[in-house]
């Protein structure tokens, strides 16, 4: 199901804008950073959380540090597109704790997948031993990060 945009006013984009910043912020301190009282500020937090503008809340981990030094994004080719084919791929990558991200993309590949490991021999283990076993899969393409020149979570919410 497609989920559509909803009309976003002045201060539910300051309360998101902050939130993206510090997820951990008191509702004190958001109400006072977006100038309103610390009820309408929960209120407005409340209704963009049950309207799923919010869609849920999470600690970023800095992936070095937990020993995932490999990001690979894998292009990947299926051999058909017939449904059972796409399902049965869908499911094995929900069930690979190793892929972050999966986008059906368009172009010369079906879906892009961000991926981590611990080292190189682990991502060929994901590969061989996983990825391809699945069945459904005739090709992957991986380029590999060998610098992070940037990643965020936040949304660029002054171009709404």
């Amino acid at each position: 199901m497609k989920k559509v945009a909803i009309k976003l006013g002045r201060q539910d984009i300051a309360i998101l804008d902050t939130l993206q910043k510090d997820g951990r912020i008191s509702n004190r301190d958001l109400a006072r950073s977006v100038s309103l009282s610390p009820s309408p500020s929960w209120r407005r937090l409340k209704a963009l959380e049950e309207e799923g503008v919010i869609d849920h809340y999470a600690a970023v981990l800095n992936r070095e540090m937990v020993g995932l030094s490999i990001l690979g994004f894998a292009h990947v080719s299926l051999h058909d597109h017939h449904s059972k084919t796409v399902e049965k791929f869908d499911r094995a990558i929900m069930r690979a704790p190793q892929v972050l991200e999966c986008h059906a993309t368009s172009g010369e590949y079906d879906y892009m997948l961000k991926i981590v490991a611990p080292d190189m021999a682990a991502y060929q283990e994901f590969l061989s031993g996983y990825l391809l076993k699945i069945g459904v899969v005739r090709t992957v393409n991986t380029s590999f990060a060998l610098k992070q020149q940037k990643s965020t979570t936040v949304l660029p919410l002054d171009e709404l």
